[in-house]
């Protein structure tokens, strides 16, 4: 959909007048100096158009430049910069890269990395001595190579600007199409056999039938035992609470979480300690078992300790009726039973990447409170990688400075350069004006809902800048510290580490080396699986030993200081990039340290990781990290330290090393991409935000997971084809299921530009996690689909109606943007029949996209109807059409009439014949 102008200058206007006087030589490719379109007249639409060029190597893509200004034709002399996680296969070496030149070239274009280091997504699109200019009115189709394969839109470009010789550069509007029902956009190559989503796909999963839920099943995580006796209890936010002093915070918390939903006195609620509390009845005390008794005289919590109280606490808010969240009340009726409690795992983690986007202190604590509701105790803060430092450290300014800091800055100056389509946000002080006022102008001018992907999110919406204060860090660790939450710090190397790479090189560059991280003279090459090529820590070096003890130490005052624990610190440590033999090589400082000469990249890697590891445990006595650590077919071992094993994606190798680990004694901490990486796409549907390198993931597959017996749900691969478990992946041993220390869901970043969408990620998805880390009866795989079956109805029932309404404790904000299930349907003549996953749900059904009716049942629609599904505080899901064609050239059609266009949703709006929908806003409105 083409933008509308907006309002000319009077300047336009006789720029205007000039462009008609030499339309002639306008249409012969001479443009008047000087005269440029406005950049909001443009649009530059990305859309794949054919996987089948090649196999797996490369893919055809259009982009169409379209232009609606009236007076300046984009002649030549700019330079279009834009972030793409797909490389354009015009920047790579050998025969593709030619071809894709040749290409370009052809069509009076050429394409280079954007930045002067040459290194990440950043490029740059520039016109040759050729380029054919492009007309006011006109929409010029480019076609361009990239690499591998777009099935999402959350592949696309993103981020582009224009500028124009050597003036600043503005924002250019872009989005991207998809079709679903082209296998030429959606199969990626020749072994891809997994279907695209619809209605029909979607009604066939959805088996779920509703049931009455016990009072058990309406709790998640489920408990231990829930047993009712009958009536119920009044309590509110006015209710006595009688507690020990060492039970103050759990009381306080207590009294603001019953104030959100009733401010009334109710019946008195007694706290208590019992450190010999054993509800699991092994003969062993639960530090963390609770039990929680309702009666007709008031409540009682009994915790083993301080956090099982307060998850006692929380299995009270859940008892809250739901419809007291929605409004508040005087008090409110909970079931007068018994619930006792304890954790399988002691180790129950949420991983939240900051780093590649930046998300502000109360959207953390909001998880934060989340993660406490659900009983989760485990933090794991991802604050520095490649694109982003997001912790002050006193002293050393430049991580901040520099390091948190996107732009539009291609010598990388004073800041970062612009990254994963976004730099600060859609404010200023950038390097890119002109930006789009709200999240609406982003979307081209419709709301976002973020219930999907939204094309905003193309157009620099996105935290790229930012970070945290030491202050802010410690209003963090304290508001976690009260959930019995301990917030786990990352600081990755030496892979992942550019922005502090970079950042001391600046430093270094005003004379200061002291923490200097990389080694000038070194002529190693290597390049990440994110294309960077500079962001290696030099293991050789003093200065990067004192940088790390620098920064952990500093880290430990904040700690200290907002008197948290700091139990555990993480390392990082994965994916360094290129094989180990390329790691240093060309370092002369390598060359010349008697520790290191003569080593191998593995032997020093392995000697960065010793040393790593001592001094961030002069901080914590425990230290974590990614797999990629400690591989278990080698030697090295660390002190204190516990693996994440996450790369066990079907068929790569890695399927058992959390096994393996565990087997010989190491503790692991489980993090397995298959089914616990919730930023992962929910499906194959392009409308579903998110990558999908290791398979799909929604809340079946964190809730399905076996933390024992991984392998049972390998099941079929990312790509769709069956798998089944190699007879050489080591099975877990009994001795070895004793070092599981317990499992933690990741949510990365690249994709979550906003909260909205770290909720949707997240949402569901965290729930299933909650049940596998805390419930002791893991079903088997034989019980598993009646227990999927009671969990999908707790949802709908139950636990995302109260999400709708949640209000955190002690921080602003209410609601969580869940994810809404779309619906599943199918026509059979005429006749629409409907489902959705979590029954409870309330479908609804249009046939022209203005009058939504409530599904009821079988209803008679016609040739195509439209579904979609409404959540308890009035938010819908995505539409999702059933039967409705396919846009024609030449056809006739009426107002109200419906078609589907390139993968989006239309409604005629006047009469007409021929006119596409997307060139067409005056006769075609489009749908959400």
């Amino acid at each position: 959909m083409a933008l509308r102008s907006r309002p000319r200058s009077t300047a336009l206007g006789a720029a205007a007048v000039v462009a008609a006087a030499l339309g002639t030589a306008l249409a012969s490719g001479t443009a008047s100096a000087g005269c440029h379109p406005d950049p909001r007249d443009l649009l530059m639409t990305y859309q794949p158009v054919d996987h089948t060029v090649t196999d797996a190597q490369y893919l055809r893509a259009r982009l169409t430049l379209s232009h609606t200004g009236r007076a300046c034709p984009l002649g030549g002399g700019w330079t279009m910069y834009f972030n793409s996680v797909r490389q354009p296969a015009a920047v790579l070496a050998g025969a593709p890269g030619d071809l894709a030149r040749r290409r370009l070239a052809d069509q009076g274009l050429t394409v280079a990395r954007g930045d002067r280091a040459r290194s990440g997504d950043f490029f740059a699109l520039r016109p040759l001595a050729g380029f054919r200019p492009v007309a006011p009115g006109e929409r010029r189709k480019i076609d361009i190579d990239i690499e591998l394969w777009t099935i999402h839109k959350s592949d696309a470009p993103a981020g582009w600007s224009i500028a124009f010789g050597n003036g600043p550069a503005r924002w250019l509007p872009a989005k991207t199409l998809l079709d679903p029902d082209d296998p030429k956009q959606t199969k990626a190559f020749s072994g891809d056999r997994r279907p695209v989503q619809n209605a029909a796909i979607r009604y066939a999963e959805n088996t779920s039938t509703k049931v009455n839920l016990t009072l058990r099943q309406r709790l998640v995580p489920q408990p231990l035992s829930a047993t009712a006796s009958g009536g119920t209890t009044r309590v509110g936010g006015g209710s006595a609470v009688s507690a020990p002093a060492a039970l103050r915070g759990e009381a306080r918390y207590l009294r603001e979480a019953l104030s959100d939903v009733a401010g009334g006195e109710g019946a008195p609620i007694t706290l208590r300690l019992d450190p010999k509390l054993d509800v699991t009845a092994d003969g062993k005390p639960d530090a963390e078992g609770y039990r929680l008794t309702v009666g007709g005289r008031g409540v009682e919590i009994v915790g083993g300790g301080r956090a099982g109280v307060l998850y006692g606490v929380q299995t009270l808010r859940q008892l809250v009726p739901v419809d007291a969240y929605r409004a508040r009340t005087s008090t409110v009726p909970v079931p007068r039973a018994v619930v006792t409690d304890a954790p399988l795992f002691g180790y129950r983690g949420l991983h939240i990447d900051v780093a590649r986007h930046f998300e502000s202190k109360e959207t953390i604590k909001r998880f934060l409170d989340l993660m406490a509701f659900t009983k989760l105790n485990r933090l794991h803060l991802g604050l520095t990688n490649d694109e982003g430092w997001r912790l002050e450290i006193p002293g050393l300014p430049e991580l901040t400075g520099f390091g948190a800091r996107r732009a539009l800055d291609p010598p990388e100056r004073r800041a970062l350069h612009q990254g994963m389509g976004s730099v600060n946000d859609l404010g200023g002080g950038d390097g890119i004006t002109g930006k789009a006022r709200s999240h609406t102008e982003a979307n081209l001018g419709r709301r976002p809902a973020y219930q999907g992907f939204e094309q905003s999110t193309l157009n620099f919406v996105g935290k790229g800048s930012g970070h945290y204060s030491a202050r802010d860090f410690q209003e963090i660790l304290r508001y976690a510290a009260e959930r019995h939450i301990e917030v786990i710090p990352e600081l990755n190397f030496p892979a992942h580490a550019r922005a502090a790479v970079q950042a001391m090189e600046r430093r270094a560059q005003r004379g200061d080396t002291t923490y200097r991280l990389l080694d000038p003279a070194d002529t190693s090459r290597h390049v990440s699986v994110q294309y960077y090529n500079d962001n290696l820590v030099n293991p050789c070096l003093k200065s990067t030993y004192a940088f790390l003890g620098k920064v952990v130490g500093e880290v430990k005052k904040m700690y200290t200081s907002a008197g948290a624990p700091l139990n555990r610190l993480n390392l990082g440590g994965d994916e360094p990039p290129g094989p180990a033999t390329g790691w240093w090589n060309g370092s002369p400082a390598c060359a010349s340290n008697p520790e290191t000469a003569g080593k191998s990249g593995e032997e020093l890697a392995d000697l960065f990781f010793t040393k790593w590891n001592a001094i961030a445990q002069r901080a914590a006595p425990a230290t974590a990290g990614w797999e990629d650590v400690t591989d278990p077919r080698r030697e090295l071992r660390l002190k204190n330290f516990a693996p994440l094993p996450w790369q066990n994606v079907w068929g790569w190798g890695r399927e058992d090393w959390a096994y393996r680990f565990a087997n010989e004694g190491t503790p692991v901490i489980l993090a397995h991409a298959t089914n616990l990486y919730l930023d992962l796409a929910y499906n194959k549907d392009p409308d579903e935000p998110g990558y999908y390198w290791a398979a799909y993931v929604d809340d079946k597959s964190t809730f399905t997971y076996q933390p024992f017996d991984v392998y049972a749900n390998a099941v079929e691969d990312r790509w769709g084809n069956p798998v089944t478990p190699g007879p050489d992946w080591v099975r877990l041993t009994e001795r070895g299921r004793r070092n599981i220390l317990g499992i933690e869901a990741q949510l990365w970043g690249e994709n979550g530009k906003t909260e909205g969408l770290r909720e949707y990620q997240a949402f569901p998805k965290l729930l299933g996690v909650a049940e596998r880390a805390w419930n002791r009866d893991t079903p088997t795989p034989q019980r598993m689909p009646a227990a999927w079956n009671v969990f999908t109805n707790t949802l709908g029932q139950v636990t995302l109606p109260l999400l709708s309404h949640y209000k955190p404790v002690g921080a602003p904000g209410g609601g969580v943007n869940y994810r809404i299930p779309l619906p599943g349907a199918r026509l059979d003549g005429g006749v629409l029949t409907a489902n959705v996953r979590n029954p409870g749900m309330p479908v609804e059904y249009s046939t022209d996209g203005t009058r939504w009716r409530t599904y009821t049942g079988p209803v008679k629609v016609g040739a195509y109807a439209l579904t979609r599904t409404r959540a308890a505080d009035g938010r819908v899901s995505r539409i999702s059409p059933v039967g409705v064609p396919a846009w024609q050239g030449g056809t006739a059609y009426a107002p109200g009439a419906l078609v589907t266009h390139q993968g989006e949703l239309f409604r005629a709006t006047r009469p007409g014949t021929g006119r596409g929908p997307d060139t067409s806003p005056g006769w075609w409105t489009l749908l959400q």
